[in-house]
C-alpha cells in the first residue's frame, strides 16, 4: 500500500478509519492517554489498524485500555436532495 494512491485504495473498498487508543504507561497507571491512528483500511476486519495494534504490543511500553474505531466513506455516488419550496420573485 506505499505507493497506491488514495483514490486507487478507496476503488478497492478501503476507507479512512480513525482509531482513538486509549492506553496506560507502566510508569502513571492511573493515568489513561489517548493516541488518535489514521490510516485507510477496511471494516470490519481492519487489517491495516490490526497490524499496527501488533506492533504497538511488540514495541511500545504502554498497554492498551480500549480502541474505538470510525470509518468514513470519501467517495461515492452524490448526494441529491430536492428543493421542499418554491419561491418567484416579481
Amino acid at each position: 500500500m506505499d505507493r497506491t494512491s488514495a483514490l486507487d485504495l478507496q476503488l478497492k473498498g478501503y476507507r479512512l478509519a480513525t482509531a482513538e487508543i486509549l492506553y496506560h504507561l507502566p510508569d502513571h497507571p492511573g493515568l489513561l492517554q489517548s493516541f488518535i491512528w489514521q490510516h485507510y483500511d477496511v471494516a470490519p476486519r481492519y487489517p491495516v489498524l490490526n497490524r499496527f495494534l501488533d506492533f504497538w504490543r511488540r514495541e511500545i511500553d504502554a498497554v492498551v485500555h480500549s480502541v474505538y474505531v470510525g470509518r468514513k466513506a470519501l467517495i461515492g455516488p452524490p448526494a441529491l436532495s430536492h428543493a421542499r419550496a418554491e419561491l418567484q420573485l416579481h
